[in-house]
């Protein structure tokens, strides 16, 4: 666990994987790959599984690296599910007003809100419980 937070439990890790989520999300339609011969169903899904949930453990993890209360720690790991969903639902609206080619889509709120709900009880059960 120290290694884990030695290494990624730097400011700018969360940071730049946040901009990063961002930039994918914000992608035109027509820069995105297209899914040939070979399809893997629901595979969007599973991305943006992965992309909030790597949201709210980054930033989980870097507020772990602070000296801060166990309560407080347990308040903002919340704050931080709660951004991460609010993220999530957010780019949704953003692709459905302003993204060419994307479209809303309920499953993928909910994908995100799998991911963030995910990384939230890790973060709870790694840097919380297991201290």
């Amino acid at each position: 666990m120290q290694s884990l937070r030695k290494y990624l439990g730097k400011l700018y890790i969360p940071l730049l994987w946040s901009l990063v989520v961002g930039v994918l999300l914000c992608l035109p339609g027509s820069v995105l790959p297209n899914e040939g011969g070979f399809q893997i169903p629901q595979f969007d899904k599973v991305v943006h599984i992965g992309l909030f949930g790597g949201f709210v453990f980054l930033w989980n993890l870097y507020l772990s690296t602070l000296s801060l209360s166990r309560k407080k720690l347990l308040r903002l790991f919340f704050c931080v599910f709660i951004i991460g969903c609010t993220y999530g639902i957010s780019m949704e609206f953003i692709q459905k007003c302003c993204i060419p080619l994307r479209d809303f889509d309920e499953a993928d709120i909910i994908a995100d809100m799998i991911g963030a709900g995910l990384a939230y009880g890790f973060s709870n059960i790694l840097f919380v419980s297991g201290e």
